[in-house]
């Protein structure tokens, strides 16, 4: 028997060895977590910065000047935000393959072939010289703290074996470029309505695009030449970066508040990660005064306030992206035909490193209206006949975009003025900008890029050869929508239309459903003056509105059984709010989801999963005025009945299934849960239930306290994964009472204690300030961290 103890005296060393270098590990990796404390000297400062951080981590800089602020902020974020930062510029650059391998090269042949980081790094030169001077002051402080942290990197430059590389202005200016792209995905619904009239014909096709309008029959002979190409080409798209919609502003005048100033309320709603996009700041120097939220890798504060103004964003949804199918021109495949004859391809070649893999090399293509997209995949010419290619035209594709420069103009506005001549240089991504002044002046604009098309509204891939939906210019600067003090005293806006059809310019149709606008409008004209408090409790509004429409329609059914008439009985009894301590959100969302597949799947076949949602307003058509969805389109039911009984049946079955039969004790929270997942430490196993920040949440897809879900996720669909990262409310009366709030903490390192430490003040509606001068924040015990120049 010695053997065995041998071998258990073996077994015991050896673990004992694990646990010394796990331990050890550990260790290592604490040291990247920084110190909120003490006296750092650094090259590059002008003058001393006194960083003083409450007890969530948050920091108030104050320097003498503004450059030194930004050296500042950028330190803070490589602090915090690192890793965020690399993979937001690798992505940008269509780098992504160099750290991950094969499984990125779909995202990076498409940011090549659009082509973002060398316009990037041209538009350095289109900013201001006050801007470039912020763009090198703040990649100045990035690179300070990555040459002379001692410690360790953010984990995953660990797991990834890499190390960062010094930050460049063009870095910063990609980010604008990321999010014009995520919010102006218009070209990927070209496509999907292009294949879904195809399949479908203009007719049905209408119901499910309701404002599409009448064909002619040479555009629909073309599209149904186009579709395998354009399906081909959908396939080689990479998944979209993340949501497109949704976002909630308010602001009221000062006629109808508790204040005698105006309120402004913002919260942007964007996918839930961790950390969150945003990373709250409050900057303050001799000629600026600015607080709220910035992007890590960006100088400036995004959404917030200063000393006299406030100011939200929410996306407009303007059409801002066109697909042109491109003839080749037969007698020379290297040109294609315009208006004016035949005109050559513009061509370059990029090559794509790939770890573990060969090199990728790329050839992308451009034509007069933007680059070629369907060269992302080889094989989509012979789709075609080999005479026809996709080109996109994309307004931030443009160059000299100053919309940088115009963000630091808005950080120092003081007035409706200096507001708009801010916008002016505004180019992309298109936002509806709410604003509010210490004058009690409140006020609203769409600025940026919105092309003017010679005929036609981009809701369909257009002929390129013809030039009959060009784009002859952009809406001029005077004639976008904007308003100052209207004589309702409020503006609102949830992503609905900002304008009425008397517009006389084509914005999109890029729109959410009404009902967050409309609940807003509703609460903001309730009884008694509004107040911050009021906008807080807005902000953490559960209604769900879509349901006072579609929940009478779908339960006008007589129930098949005993079960089905408790299930019935509970849902009228509702008062519809999305709590996530009820059973009524998970019942409703359930047999809503089972229902919509049952109505979209069959007719639409392998586009149903592209164009699947809950569609409310084009369910309500359905179940009011059109039932043959309901059943074969040949011979059409008179009504939904069976369908909605069936579904109904179906989600009782699952949720007894997943939760058991008692129908009281089944919980919205159990399943709409915000993940809140690190897009890399999360996937790894063990470290990813560890690192975990999930939490369940209240709300929905259509309420203003924003709960949208993976709905189209079969294992996990009411994951509650787009949402209110940021919100915020500004009392332009005193704005010590501005309150914030981000979705889960400061930093990016899991290790730190402020990876998640908002979480649950996030989720049950309570806020922070960002006030106070160096004596009030020393007496407060807040920490304080001093950078001075290395002598």
């Amino acid at each position: 028997m010695k053997w065995l103890r041998r071998g258990a005296i073996a077994l015991a060393c050896l673990l004992l060895l694990l646990v010394v270098l796990a331990g050890a590990g550990l260790w290592w990796l604490r040291t990247g977590v920084p110190a909120e404390s003490g006296t750092v000297a650094l090259d590059g400062l002008s003058g001393p910065v006194r960083i003083y951080r409450d007890g969530h981590g948050i920091p108030t800089i104050f320097a003498q000047s503004d450059g030194d602020a930004y050296f500042a902020l950028g330190w803070l974020h490589a602090q915090d935000r690192l890793w965020q930062m690399e993979l937001q510029r690798r992505i940008g650059a269509g780098r992504l393959s160099e750290l991950i391998g094969s499984s990125g090269l779909n995202l990076d042949k498409l940011m090549r072939t659009l082509g973002f980081y060398r316009l990037a790094e041209a538009d350095v030169a289109a900013q201001s010289p006050e801007m470039r001077a912020a763009l090198d002051r703040y990649a100045a402080g990035v690179n300070a703290w990555i040459d002379g942290h001692p410690g360790a990197l953010p984990p995953e430059f660990t797991l990834l074996r890499t190390r960062p590389e010094r930050w460049q202005p063009a870095d910063t200016l990609v980010w604008s470029k990321l999010m014009a792209l995520q919010l102006s995905a218009n070209y990927r619904d070209e496509i999907l309505r292009a294949q879904v009239i195809a399949r479908l014909g203009p007719d049905r096709a209408g119901t499910l695009f309701p404002d599409l309008g009448a064909l002619p029959p040479s555009t629909l002979a073309a599209l149904d030449q186009a579709a395998p190409m354009l399906t081909a080409l959908a396939q080689a798209l990479p998944p979209p970066l993340g949501p497109r919609t949704a976002s909630n502003e308010w602001v009221v005048g000062p006629s109808r508040t508790d204040t005698g100033a105006p309120i402004l309320a913002n919260d942007p709603h964007l996918g839930l990660n961790a950390p969150i996009l945003w990373y709250l700041a409050r900057i303050e120097t001799p000629t600026l005064s600015v607080a709220g939220a910035t992007a890590p890798g960006v100088p400036l504060v995004v959404l917030g306030q200063n000393r006299r103004i406030a100011w939200g964003f929410t996306t407009t949804g303007a059409d801002v992206q066109d697909l042109f199918l491109e003839t080749v021109d037969p007698a020379d495949p290297t040109h294609y035909r315009t208006p004016d004859g035949s005109a050559a391809f513009e061509k370059r070649t990029e090559t794509i490193a790939v770890s573990g893999g060969d090199p990728v090399t790329l050839t992308i293509r451009g034509t007069r209206h933007g680059p070629v997209l369907s060269d992302l995949d080889p094989g989509m010419a012979e789709l075609a006949g080999k005479d026809k290619v996709v080109a996109l035209a994309f307004t931030a594709l443009a160059p000299g975009d100053t919309t940088a420069d115009a963000l630091y103009r808005l950080n120092r506005a003081g007035s409706w003025p200096e507001f708009l001549a801010a916008m002016r240089s505004f180019r992309s991504p298109i936002q509806n900008v709410a604003y509010a002044d210490g004058d009690g002046n409140i006020g609203f604009i769409v600025p940026g890029a919105i092309p003017i098309r010679r005929s036609g509204n981009g809701k369909l891939p257009a002929d390129g050869a013809s030039g009959a939906q060009d784009w002859t210019g952009m809406i001029p600067f005077e004639a976008l929508p904007q308003a100052l003090n209207p004589p309702g005293g409020a503006i609102a806006n949830a992503n609905n239309p900002p304008v009425g059809p008397d517009y006389p310019y084509y914005l999109g149709d890029g729109y959410d459903e009404p009902y967050r606008a409309r609940r807003i409008v509703e609460l903001l004209n309730a009884d008694g003056p509004n107040s911050v408090a009021r906008s807080q409790a807005m902000q953490a509004d559960t209604l769900t509105t879509e349901a006072r429409d579609l929940l009478p329609l779908m339960m006008m059914i007589d129930p098949a059984d005993d079960r089905m008439a408790k299930a019935l009985a509970l849902l009228r009894g509702w008062d519809l709010r999305m709590d996530r301590n009820r059973p009524e959100p998970l019942l409703y969302m359930e047999w809503l989801r089972r229902f919509a597949h049952a109505v979209f799947d069959a007719p639409l076949g392998p586009l149903a999963e592209d164009y699947f949602g809950l569609h409310p307003t084009v369910l309500a058509t359905i179940l009011s005025r059109d039932p043959s969805w309901c059943g074969d389109a040949k011979t059409p039911p008179s009504d939904c009945g069976a369908l909605l009984r069936r579904t109904l049946g179906e989600a009782l079955d699952a949720l007894g299934q997943r939760h058991g039969a008692d129908m009281a004790a089944w919980r919205w929270g159990s399943e709409h849960i915000a993940p809140l997942e690190a897009q890399v430490l999360s996937r790894v196993p063990v470290v990813g239930s560890l690192i975990s920040l999930a939490t369940p949440t209240d709300g929905g897809p259509y309420t203003l306290n924003r709960g949208a879900t993976a709905i189209i996720d079969p294992q996990d669909p009411y994951a509650h994964t787009h949402g209110a990262g940021y919100r915020a409310v500004y009392d332009l009366g005193d704005r010590s009472r501005s309150s914030f709030m981000i979705a889960t903490g400061q930093s990016g390192n899991p290790l730190s204690p402020h990876w998640g430490d908002l979480v649950a003040d996030w989720r049950d509606g309570r806020y922070l300030t960002l006030h106070g001068g160096e004596a009030d924040l020393a007496a407060a015990g807040e920490s304080l961290t001093t950078l001075q120049p290395r002598q």
